[in-house]
């Protein structure tokens, strides 16, 4: 990369993501500030509360200031304390062992699917103790988990099941939205995200018995909501809560968004598809391998990864493109790899299949208003990268790798 911020061919680098603007944005801020109601829960909060429970047939949607918040709020409807334990896949971002953390609860980290990235449901069960209390299941990049299986077994064992679907929004699995079938499910807005409001999330509630107690929770522990609906005569503190309610004017921006959900879901599974299509000879030559999507799987195409045979490989590509002005990156560290994860007495080698596979995926550019011209320019470079190495000697078996759990 030039100085200049140009490739050394002259070109505008190609960012990791871009957001995307549906048009109708600075109206509705516009008319959230004119109408004296910025604060939160005012008439946008409620319409994309009521777009996202209709579209989704999710019970209660209560809009958050971020993914973050919602599953806090989760964690406390759990009930969860120190002693407790919660299953979670180490393969995630930090929120999702935060919200256990910090309440004092163990995450239990559990094995990753090969092919999907998820939470191995086939593992779960022998990771389950008498302290046993959630299961966090985290749709990797918007690819469901094995939901049925899970469900089954968080009954059986009497435990609450909350899906981390921050990258998931309108995804399904056969047929369900993806947010709608734990207990609880968190969405994110985050302005990297395919939906965006800058910041911004939701709490997903699937079980009536724990509405109330969430909206309280999300508004400082008081039961001020059901002074708004005429309730009560007057509210007060009731219990432990926290300041979840996200700025009126976010989710003008939001609305926006969520109006515009299913032509920026065309687009990106455009996005997807041609990235298929430019990179089949690579991932049928076993030199990468794409994102698998399982069958009664909905995607929402949020991301796009490529799988390599190594981690030096993985780095020597990412270096490749961003000397020329692409900006391909890594994903998340596993969190039992990381100094936190040390301290809650996880090393490097406890599980041995996520690390191999963090260290070997590499994001593409995927965002709305990708150009054809810059993504046959991304396509272009993979494809040089690869005509000048030698293929390996020894292959990983990468188009293999979703049976080898």
């Amino acid at each position: 990369m030039r100085t200049d911020g140009t490739s050394p061919t002259g070109t505008p680098p190609i960012p990791l993501h871009r957001p995307y603007l549906a048009g109708a944005e600075l109206s509705y801020i516009s008319q959230a500030i004119t109408s004296g109601c910025i604060r939160g829960d005012g008439p946008f909060t409620r319409r994309c509360a009521a777009l996202l429970e209709q579209k989704f047939g999710i019970a209660k949607v209560l809009m958050t200031p971020s993914c973050t918040a919602a599953l806090e709020l989760a964690a406390m409807l759990c009930d969860l304390g120190p002693g407790d334990e919660v299953i979670l896949p180490s393969y995630t971002f930090v929120s999702t062992a935060n919200a256990v953390v910090r309440l004092g609860a163990k995450p239990v980290f559990v094995e990753i699917r090969a092919d999907t990235l998820n939470l191995d449901e086939s593992r779960i069960e022998a990771a389950l103790t008498p302290r046993t209390r959630a299961i966090f299941p985290v749709h990797y990049g918007g690819i469901s988990c094995e939901m049925g299986q899970i469900m089954e077994l968080a009954n059986a064992h009497g435990l609450k099941v909350v899906e981390d679907a921050a990258q998931a929004v309108d995804a399904t699995y056969r047929g369900r939205a993806l947010g709608s079938i734990g207990h609880l499910g968190a969405y994110s807005f985050h302005e990297t995200k395919n939906l965006v409001s800058g910041e911004g999330g939701a709490l997903c509630c699937n079980a009536p018995e724990l509405i109330e107690r969430a909206e309280i929770l999300r508004d400082k522990g008081t039961n001020r909501a059901k002074f708004f609906r005429g309730e009560v005569d007057k509210y007060t503190w009731v219990d432990v809560g926290s300041s979840a309610i996200p700025s009126e004017i976010v989710c003008a921006f939001l609305y926006a968004q969520l109006e515009a959900m299913d032509a920026i879901k065309a687009r990106r599974h455009a996005i997807d598809i041609r990235y298929r299509e430019g990179l089949s000879d690579l991932e049928a030559a076993g030199r990468l391998r794409l994102p698998a999507i399982p069958e009664g799987c909905d995607s929402p195409f949020h991301t796009v990864y490529l799988m390599l045979e190594s981690g030096a490989i993985r780095d020597a590509l990412m270096a490749y493109l961003r000397e020329r002005g692409v900006m391909a990156t890594f994903h998340f560290v596993p969190l039992h790899a990381s100094p936190m994860g040390r301290r809650l007495g996880y090393r490097e080698g406890d599980l041995p299949l996520t690390e191999d596979l963090a260290a070997r995926l590499l994001r593409l550019p995927t965002f709305f208003d990708l150009s054809e011209v810059e993504q046959s320019r991304v396509i272009d470079l993979v494809a040089s990268f690869f005509a000048q190495r030698s293929p390996t000697s020894k292959r990983r078996g990468l188009s293999l790798a979703c049976v080898d759990l």
